[in-house]
């Protein structure tokens, strides 16, 4: 990945380039719950959750399931469950998989913080849907839905995202 400006920058893969949206605070290689900051470093594509129910099952070898109204993801760092999926009633405070705009129409969770989850160095990384005007992220990565269909059609089974400190 190339740093470009601000929240905005290029996901390289092979040959293909594809516009994406990084953390509203650029990015940073010290990340902490809530700073907005997408984390520097080389995270493996842990699993694909997908709404079934707008696109079908994607084509991809990254393991996946439907997401369900159920399904969340934990970002309560006092939580023994943080920086882990939960299902929905959870009484700690999670990221809600199920939505009704369409950016987490696909989400691919990235290993970062999760062997084992430190609390507060960030959680709920992914790698999901952008807006259309690739508007900064809460510190996760967005590519417009076509180009995440895409990669993720390419990917091998031992696939990595790799974020690079900013560079001019």
């Amino acid at each position: 990945m190339t740093w470009l400006a601000g929240s905005k920058a290029l996901l390289r893969y092979g040959s293909v380039e594809m516009d994406c949206a990084l953390g509203k605070a650029g990015i940073t290689a010290n990340k902490r719950e809530g700073d907005h900051a997408t984390p520097v470093g080389r995270f493996p594509l842990r699993f694909l959750f997908y709404r079934g129910d707008k696109l079908g099952k994607p084509q991809t070898t990254l393991a996946g399931q439907e997401i369900s109204p159920f399904d969340g993801w934990c970002d309560a760092p006092d939580h023994p469950r943080y920086n882990q999926y939960v299902r929905i009633p959870f009484s700690a405070s999670h990221e809600r998989l199920w939505r009704e705009d369409d950016l987490y129409d696909l989400v691919i969770i990235l290993g970062h913080n999760d062997a084992p989850a430190v609390a507060g160095d960030g959680s709920c990384i992914f790698l999901h849907v952008a807006r259309n005007d690739y508007q900064g992220t809460e510190g996760c990565v967005a590519l417009k839905k076509q180009d995440l269909l895409t990669l993720l059609a390419a990917l091998d089974g031992d696939s990595h995202l790799t974020i690079l400190p900013a560079t001019e």
